[in-house]
């Protein structure tokens, strides 16, 4: 330039296409070779263009003489801006972790640490919990099923005994309770055929209806014959009505393919109207062997296996096929769909609506319990017993 100006138009274009791009150290050092090509005046020039201080530019001139850094860093050893553990030893101690249980933001999480006196930012938050060894994670199904340690011994039990009975033509049955269904004309999940823009419409809230309710339907499937029945309900979910379902199933299916039956035998989750620990279940199931003559044998599976249940991926899968994406509109609607489910291995299912009241919570004395002809097996008796039929004096007396 004439007159040894300097061309602060060159120096900025350089600096907008490329120094400006760079790293921390790179484009101090890009700065300061400016101001060095520029020679006098170069220094004013080059920071009110790049906005960095004329200490910074002049720590860069002392860089471009100095020994390169070793590969891959960007700062001296120790340089930078000191973490936040070390201005403030106690924010990784116990402070911060009462609050890691909690489900909060960023945000308040930080603010719920500056309340206790630490400097902290949300995104500060957000960088350290990764360090400390915690993510956002979601509950999972494991305790107790998993972690039993007879779980496995548990399955090749009621498999062993299982196929025993189905050798000697008894018959043996997987129960168990389908969730409950709203009735009226609710979205149900899946989809269906249905011409071309016009899908069905439903109700916007799936609000119960005071006057259809719930239904309940309780299945028993049928595993040697590969048939089912299902006992809607439309009161409560109890055990009385779980074994008012299977007593249905064995007068209504049962009877006519097992002509010879002295055993029945009943595969059932650790939980629910037909757990392991439900009292009433078991007096009920003495009141079906007292009426029907059968030795009712009873295997449940472990804490936390119902999925391993026959059942589930027998015939409830099937029935939440036949009826995806239909309204459940009234009761005879979802006895009809149940009753119209099959599939290619030959499945059957017979369905009918059980309209009577079950009371909840009823108690069960002890005395009630002792009155039981009930016996358990030497293994997990918890999980595993066998209930027969009492003579007639002691079911007048019990």
């Amino acid at each position: 330039m004439p007159g040894g100006m300097i061309d602060t138009h060159a120096i900025r274009g350089r600096w907008n296409d490329v120094g400006s791009k760079l790293d921390e150290r790179r484009r101090r050092l890009f700065a300061a070779c400016e101001v060095r090509a520029a020679g006098r005046g170069g220094l004013r020039a080059v920071a009110q263009i790049t906005g960095y201080a004329r200490s910074t530019l002049g720590r860069g001139l002392r860089q471009l003489d100095a020994e390169p850094f070793p590969t891959g860093r960007v700062r001296q050893p120790g340089g930078g801006r000191r973490t936040l553990a070390s201005e403030d030893p106690t924010l990784i101690g116990d402070p911060i972790r009462p609050l890691l249980w909690v489900s909060k933001s960023y945000d308040k999480l930080a603010a719920a640490l500056r309340e206790m006196g630490h400097k902290i930012s949300a995104n500060s938050v957000k960088r350290l919990l990764p360090t400390l060894g915690f993510s956002r994670q979601t509950n999972r199904k494991a305790d107790e099923g998993s972690k039993h340690p007879d779980r496995d011994a548990q399955f090749e039990y009621i498999n062993a005994h299982v196929i025993e009975r189905q050798a000697a033509g008894q018959p043996v049955i997987s129960v168990d309770t389908k969730k409950k269904e709203l009735v009226g004309n609710y979205k149900n999940g899946g989809s269906d055929y249905r011409p071309k823009g016009d899908p069905q419409r439903v109700k916007v809230h799936d609000f119960e209806d005071k006057e259809l309710g719930k239904v309940v339907p309780y299945g028993v499937y049928d595993m040697a014959t590969n048939s089912g029945f299902v006992s809607v309900g439309v009161n409560a979910d109890t055990a009385e009505f779980a074994v008012a379902a299977v007593r249905r199933w064995f007068d209504q299916m049962g009877r006519e393919r097992y002509p010879n039956a002295r055993e029945l035998t009943i595969t059932a989750d650790g939980g629910g109207s037909n757990g392991s620990r439900v009292r009433l279940w078991k007096i009920e199931l003495q009141k079906l062997a007292d009426a029907t003559g059968l030795v009712v044998h009873v295997h449940h599976y472990p804490p936390g296996t119902s999925k391993w249940n026959k059942i589930e991926h027998r015939l409830f899968c099937h029935i939440t096929q036949t009826w995806r994406g239909r309204p459940l509109t009234d009761r005879l609607v979802v006895v009809e769909l149940i009753a119209a489910t099959t599939t290619k291995t030959g499945l059957r299912v017979e369905s009918a609506i059980d309209t009577r009241t079950y009371e909840k919570g009823i108690k069960v004395t002890d005395a009630e319990m002792e009155a039981l002809d009930i016996t358990g097996d030497t293994f997990h008796p918890e999980w595993n017993y066998t209930i027969r039929p009492r003579p007639r004096t002691a079911k007048r007396s019990g």
